[in-house]
């Protein structure tokens, strides 16, 4: 068994506010049984990851880890909404800040992107969205874990453990994608082609990317000015 699932089924127990002792009797086992299941003490056997998936009304592929969704379902490419996408989750009412916010990061990722793309360099573009990806995943995890009613369960690592890896984990993804653009191979990362070197200036990316362009200039101008750079005055 691996190390999710003692995780997990301790994670849904508490989430519906079962004592262990409930717990066991609903699941036909003994407290002490339960309770070294959800310790990693002992492994179980394959009736009881089914009779706890049917109990909690989850997968057996999310019971092991293997699904980060409780039904179990995998999402390929296709299966991925546009980030414009036309839903009631994606209509920000009230303040225009939060719309004013999302366009801006939304449209200079679209530039960040397409320069990914010409450069052709998987490892650099793997590197660029595990940083992307953690600063996303932070953003979160802060609003999801103010309230502390809300159940962790969807979070393999612990709280107090998380702000801590995932800005080493930042700082490693951003250090690999440094030496893959300057070229150097690093483990397995091949480093990026000489010929494949971003030509870029503010007249290039208008250019390129006329639609995005004053997005990420905005955004630039934003990021500095809260990094203590003063505005340019003409």
């Amino acid at each position: 068994m691996n190390n999710s699932f003692p995780r997990i089924i301790t994670l849904l127990r508490k989430e519906r506010g079962l004592s262990q002792k409930k717990a066991a009797e609903e699941l036909g086992v003994s407290q002490a049984l339960l309770s070294h299941y959800e310790k990693g003490i002992r492994e179980c056997g394959l009736d009881f990851v089914v009779k706890a998936a049917d109990f909690y009304d989850v997968s057996c592929d999310y019971l092991l880890g293997r699904s980060p969704h409780r039904s179990g379902a995998t999402i390929k490419v296709e299966d991925i909404p546009e980030p414009d996408a036309i839903g009631k989750e994606n209509v920000l009412k009230g303040s225009l800040l939060p719309v004013l916010n999302k366009k801006l990061i939304a449209n200079s990722l679209n530039i960040i992107f397409g320069i990914l793309q010409k450069a052709g360099n998987k490892s650099l573009t793997t590197e660029i969205s595990a940083y992307l990806n953690l600063a996303i995943y932070k953003s979160f995890r802060l609003l999801y874990s103010a309230n502390p009613k809300n159940p962790q369960g969807m979070f393999a690592v612990p709280q107090k453990l998380s702000d801590g890896r995932s800005s080493a984990a930042q700082d490693i993804a951003l250090s690999n994608a440094s030496c893959v653009a300057d070229g150097e191979s690093v483990e397995d990362m091949k480093g990026l082609d000489k010929d494949k070197l971003p030509e870029l200036s503010p007249e290039k990316i208008s250019a390129d990317y006329p639609l995005f362009a004053s997005s990420l200039f905005n955004l630039i101008q934003n990021a500095e000015t809260r990094m203590g750079a003063k505005k340019q005055t003409k």
